[in-house]
């Protein structure tokens, strides 16, 4: 049996790639210290045999035992409440923890994906953003411990493939959403829907005027799947081109929920994008893939699931304690 070393797999989107991989025939080995991440997002796994789940900080020697076909590095601090919480921890995981991962790439002789993000364009000057354009990005602001380790994890992954010929690829994932996400995490979707669900107005920070491309979680882990198998050595944009400002997504979010709350606008974040929008034609070209699920369904599907949660979790601080390792 294949075996995947799947690094962040009790976060959103690395629970999402665990259940995918399995559902292929794979051996999953998942990796997390938890520092984001939770386990409510693999209990469902926690019996399947072709699972297992290592409680282990990538910053750290790697070690796994036997062989190992397939590397996904997905663990890293991945919203704006994690950039000013941990910023050293965001940095480390992107660049101590990607080296950990290529060496182990290496001794085992296995392909490797590396999880970057819209988030190296900064605020982007070249709209859309296409995989050539070099990116506008404040290396000294509170987003430049994300951007930064997410540009230094793409430079380190090219040199290890050029010099030492491994097998890398490189997905810069735009904004997605869907079951799992942290709901106070800080990132316009799950607050919207949390201040909904909780009777609160709906924050807007800035104008408004800014703009997302939301891609839903399945679309975007097929996408993540074809460009792993695929021959593609270069980087590669996976998210949904369906722009929208943030002022008509909450609208939007409004109407989904049947609230009635307001919405209120207090100021715009240092460095937040003014706009952002995928460019996929290499995605399209190379790997047959564009996003299939409209936001109006998505939403109704990551609407559901958040009517799951419990009143503690849905009214829990908007972030909670990093903490240390329960599990060895």
């Amino acid at each position: 049996m294949k075996r995947v070393l799947i690094t962040g797999a009790a976060g959103f989107l690395g629970s999402h790639l665990c259940d995918r991989f399995i559902a292929e025939g794979f051996q999953v080995e998942a990796m997390d210290n938890l520092i984001t991440g939770d386990l409510k997002n693999l209990a469902h796994l926690q019996d399947c045999p072709h699972f297992t789940f290592h409680q282990h900080d990538v910053t750290e020697y790697i070690n796994i035992d036997g062989h190992l076909d397939h590397i996904l590095h997905f663990a890293s601090p991945a919203s704006p409440i994690d950039y000013l919480k941990i910023p050293i921890q965001t940095l480390k995981v992107g660049s101590l923890g990607v080296h950990n991962c290529l060496g182990l790439a290496k001794h085992k002789g296995a392909r490797i994906t590396i999880a970057s993000t819209s988030e190296i364009y900064g605020d982007p000057q070249v709209h859309p953003q296409h995989e050539e354009y070099f990116g506008h990005v404040n290396t000294i602001g509170p987003r430049g411990v994300y951007d930064e380790a997410k540009r230094f994890q793409e430079s380190i992954t090219m040199a290890y493939h050029r010099y030492h010929g491994l097998e890398t690829r490189i997905v810069r994932i735009f904004n997605t959403y869907g079951p799992r996400m942290r709901l106070n995490d800080g990132r316009a979707l799950p607050a919207f829907i949390g201040q909904a669900l909780r009777g609160e107005d709906l924050t807007v920070f800035g104008d408004g005027r800014q703009t997302r491309s939301f891609c839903y979680v399945d679309d975007l882990v097929e996408g993540i799947y074809r460009l792993h198998f695929s021959d593609e050595t270069r980087p590669v944009n996976v998210g949904n081109p369906d722009e929208i400002t943030i002022g008509e997504f909450a609208e939007e979010i409004i109407a989904l929920t049947g609230t009635d709350q307001k919405v209120v606008y207090k100021p715009l974040p240092e460095n937040d994008p003014k706009q952002r929008r995928p460019d996929i034609t290499r995605a399209k070209e190379i790997l047959g893939w564009a996003p299939a699920i409209e936001r109006a369904e998505g939403l109704k599907r990551t609407y559901a699931y958040f009517q799951t949660l419990t009143p503690e979790e849905l009214n829990k601080s908007e972030h909670k304690d990093f903490q240390v390792f329960k599990r060895s």
